[in-house]
């Protein structure tokens, strides 16, 4: 008996923004989140992409709540002007940090702000963006952060962020995905410590790929020779429709707390469950350093509390 799709609890009356919506894991777990009654902003820095993805989700449920707003994770001044129009918005029950390059550049570019252009979508502008929205977050809201098994297989220097003394596209994508959930557990310590009733989740979606999701039109359309060559991997890949099932569980279920690292079964597909994360993206020293040179870089503090 196959354990797709995990039930959602009702999600009625629960607003939560999802970032990088507009395909893959952002889009499905998008689309559950609003079958499920909530009221769901999707973000992407695609006006026609997202577009396409709210039309896809309205054309299955005509009557889900749903839109979308532009936020180019990085840019600091698309994030900031993003984060602006949510905060005139009610508030959020909960945010799914979805975003991020994975097809990375073979040779180091820079984002508009000057920053190495992985680092700067995949890490610095979730943090400047979570560090605005976090006082409009209601009691008991939650922050998933999606991790990456590349955190398992690459060292970090976290003297070396910005990959000045030497870049290669595999090193720019796990370092970054290293950084976020370094960030995202010494968040969940600063919230506690704070007394803050937020949670910060870290969920790794396993080896979930384009050529073994469903077709959906304008999000997600693999060409036959993709179909066929994902599908050569499917004794150890799922679909993305099946690895966003991780994030929608650390969002939504009764089991999950703060701190927490949640995976597929399997390691790189199945359903939902508790794991141990890459041990350096624990230690609390290099929270502190990542959090440290995320203020810096940015220019802006994030503070928890207080």
């Amino acid at each position: 008996m196959t354990w797709y799709p995990l039930a959602l609890p009702p999600q009625a009356g629960h607003r939560f923004l999802v970032t990088g919506a507009n395909a893959g894991l952002g889009f499905f777990t998008a689309a559950r989140l609003a079958a499920a009654g909530a009221h769901v902003v999707l973000a992407g820095r695609s006006a026609e992409r997202l577009d396409a993805a709210t039309t896809a989700i309205r054309a299955v449920r005509p009557a889900a709540s749903v839109e979308s707003i532009v936020i180019d994770l990085s840019s600091q001044a698309s994030v900031l002007a993003g984060a602006d129009v949510l905060l005139a918005a009610p508030p959020l029950d909960g945010i799914v940090a979805n975003a991020g390059m994975v097809h990375t550049p073979k040779a180091r570019e820079v984002s508009v702000d000057g920053d190495e252009l992985v680092l700067a979508t995949n890490v610095l502008g979730h943090f400047t963006l979570l560090g605005r929205l976090l006082p409009h977050l209601t009691l008991g809201a939650r922050i998933v952060s999606l991790g990456s098994l590349s955190t398992l297989l690459s060292t970090f220097r976290v003297n070396d962020l910005q990959l000045e003394r030497g870049y290669d596209s595999w090193r720019a994508y796990a370092q970054s995905k290293i950084a976020t959930q370094a960030l995202a557990f010494e968040l969940d310590r600063r919230l506690r410590a704070a007394g803050v009733a937020v949670s910060s989740v870290v969920a790794q979606p396993g080896y979930s790929i384009s050529g073994r999701t469903p077709t959906v039109p304008g999000v997600n359309e693999p060409s036959r020779g993709d179909r066929f060559a994902d599908a050569l991997q499917g004794a150890w890949a799922q679909g993305k429709h099946r690895g966003a099932e991780v994030p929608l569980h650390a969002l939504t279920a009764a089991d999950v707390t703060g701190g927490q690292f949640w995976g597929p079964r399997h390691l790189t597909r199945g359903r939902p469950s508790i794991q141990v994360p890459a041990r350096v993206t624990l230690k609390p020293a290099i929270g502190e350093k990542v959090w440290t040179f995320a203020e810096e870089t940015t220019g802006r503090a994030f503070p928890v509390g207080g």
